[in-house]
């Protein structure tokens, strides 16, 4: 590492040794002067084409950073979306021309190889011209352009040297995070070429492969919380040990996966708190407060909080859409977003883009998107079909349709952020302000498969309410109940009532006694069953009756306490 930060406006003309490594990229590792080179070659070719913007999309970071420079030396705007679906580049393609690989199975030659051929020298940069645009989702759906300059990056960089350089020496960045985003842009890319550090092309998406590389030469670790957190004992923790440094965005790490890592791996990992529109904001290492870094200031007026910041370079104070608890020295506390984006695997999501995006099939009258959180975050949807949706629910079935609104979205969203669970109602459940009842969907949709049926469809009417079951295979309840003919237990189905009852109505006394249950069929794995409920509060009497094509298999009620 060179004992002084190269400005990214210089680092390709800089007096830097021309064979150290800046890339390994494919097998193999580039020099410095195979870079220049590389980016001199690509700035000659694009200096003679007219188009002024430019959207470049590359899976690999090496050629991401050759593109980038030439761009940048042949005075283009470089636009930066987060991912290359066919509607990101239908969307692009009529304000600039795409760069990279946008083609799906088409390889992109980048033209690494290029010898020293071009008799025009690198001139400085200038690091104050806006010729970076970076996308992020907006809160209205739409993605949002952010302008950035070179500085801004240059400004960051220097508080992230002074803060960890010392404790990342010459290591190299590994990286499971995309460069198509501010954080891996940053981290993987742009600190790394101002630094003197070589950075690794390819991105590691499972830390077994990580460590492989850590063969070559000491490395750090830029990460996500959605990698980090699926670590387990049988992760590679010895090699993880020997990492200079791990970093997380991208959303807070649980405190039990930090945990974990530091007792197994000896690392306390680095979280960094920002946005698109901030770059850092602060950062933490096994606590729960985090700490501003330097130069940045937070303010409250009117129940919103303000940033104060040197990379926004404006100073107008930025609005941030997290809620915050300011702590007395200084530190201060997240307690989630006001707004509607998520991350999901790294990605973030706009929540009301998918949203947006599913009412314009003419299958749906209405749709409500949430995120349900455990080892791995999944996006699960709320729809209410239309009359074309039900007509089609019932001629093509269930899954079918699934697969028809999943295609609505292919074009729009990278597979990760597609919703995995669905719930179809006949109207969104909503609160007495007209609130959508956000607990009770999240209820529904996040449930054990070992002890809870699954719910495919909710009915709501002023009778009551109807959920459309399907019995999952792997009950905890089928083993050891009359071997060889696996049937659901009548107690079981009446936990199931009670536990469904209880989500829909309000009940606030014990239970006293059943009243004319009757089990008319038996209930068997994979059964599809209508579930019907309705609460009279007078008598505190539920009535239920489980029912299917076969017809009825169970009924009775459930009376509370103070009631006869």
């Amino acid at each position: 590492m060179s004992d002084k930060l190269l400005p990214l406006s210089c680092c390709l003309i800089s007096q830097r040794p021309v064979v150290a490594p800046v890339a390994y990229h494919s097998g193999q590792y580039y020099s410095a002067t195979q870079f220049a080179n590389a980016v001199k070659s690509w700035a000659d070719k694009l200096r003679a084409q007219p188009f002024r913007h430019y959207a470049l999309y590359t899976e690999d970071a090496y050629p991401f950073a050759v593109l980038l420079f030439a761009l940048l030396h042949a005075g283009k705007q470089i636009w930066i979306p987060g991912n290359n679906r066919p509607g990101t580049a239908e969307q692009l393609a009529p304000d600039c021309q795409l760069l990279g690989d946008w083609k799906n199975g088409e390889s992109f030659d980048d033209c690494l190889e290029a010898p020293e051929c071009s008799s025009r020298s690198l001139s400085p940069l200038n690091p104050l011209d806006k010729q970076l645009v970076i996308f992020t989702s907006g809160s209205t759906g739409q993605a949002k352009p952010i302008v950035k300059c070179l500085n801004q990056f240059q400004l960051e960089i220097a508080t992230l040297e002074q803060r960890w350089g010392e404790q990342l020496g010459e290591a190299a960045a590994l990286a499971t995070v995309s460069h198509q985003h501010i954080y891996g842009l940053l981290f993987r890319v742009l600190w790394p070429l101002s630094a003197g550090r070589c950075f690794h092309s390819q991105a590691y998406i499972n830390p077994e492969t990580l460590v492989h590389a850590l063969q070559r030469e000491p490395a750090y670790w830029v990460a996500s919380p959605a990698h980090l957190k699926r670590l387990d004992l049988h992760s590679p923790w010895g090699g993880i040990a020997e990492l200079k440094g791990i970093f997380s965005s991208g959303g807070a790490l649980p405190e039990t996966a930090a945990h974990q890592i530091l007792t197994d791996g000896g690392q306390a990992v680095i979280e960094i708190y920002g946005s698109s529109e901030t770059g850092g904001i602060a950062w933490r290492q096994q606590d729960k407060a985090w700490t501003l870094f330097p130069g940045m200031s937070l303010s409250c007026i009117g129940g919103k909080w303000l940033l104060h910041s040197p990379y926004l370079q404006t100073e107008n104070d930025f609005q941030l859409d997290d809620n915050i608890t300011l702590l007395d020295d200084g530190r201060f506390m997240l307690h989630g977003r006001s707004d509607r984006i998520v991350k999901i695997e790294e990605k973030r999501l706009s929540l009301v883009e998918l949203e947006q995006r599913l009412m314009t099939a003419p299958w749906i009258d209405d749709a409500h998107a949430l995120v349900i959180t455990k080892t791995r975050d999944t996006v699960a949807a709320v729809v209410v079909l239309s009359s074309l949706g039900l007509e089609q629910l019932a001629i093509q079935g269930r899954n079918r349709l699934i697969r028809q609104l999943r295609q609505v979205l292919e074009p729009w969203f990278e597979s990760v952020v597609l919703p995995r669970k669905w719930l179809f109602v006949n109207i969104m459940p909503l609160t007495t302000q007209g609130k959508i009842r956000q607990p009770l969907l999240t209820s529904l949709l996040d449930f054990d498969n070992r002890k809870l049926p699954q719910v495919l469809n909710l009915v709501i009417n002023s009778d009551g309410v109807q959920l459309g079951l399907r019995v999952p295979e792997d009950l905890l309840y089928f083993p050891g109940h009359f071997p060889g003919y696996l049937i659901l237990p009548g107690v079981v189905q009446l936990a199931w009532v009670e536990h469904f009852g209880k989500l829909f109505f309000i009940i606030d006394k014990p239970f006293s006694h059943m009243e004319v249950v009757k089990f008319t069929q038996v209930i068997q794995p994979d059964d599809e069953l209508t579930l019907s409920l309705d609460w009279n509060a007078t008598s505190g009497k539920l009535y239920f009756k489980f029912s299917s094509e076969l017809g009825m298999h169970s009924s009775g009620r459930m009376v509370y306490e103070g009631n006869k």
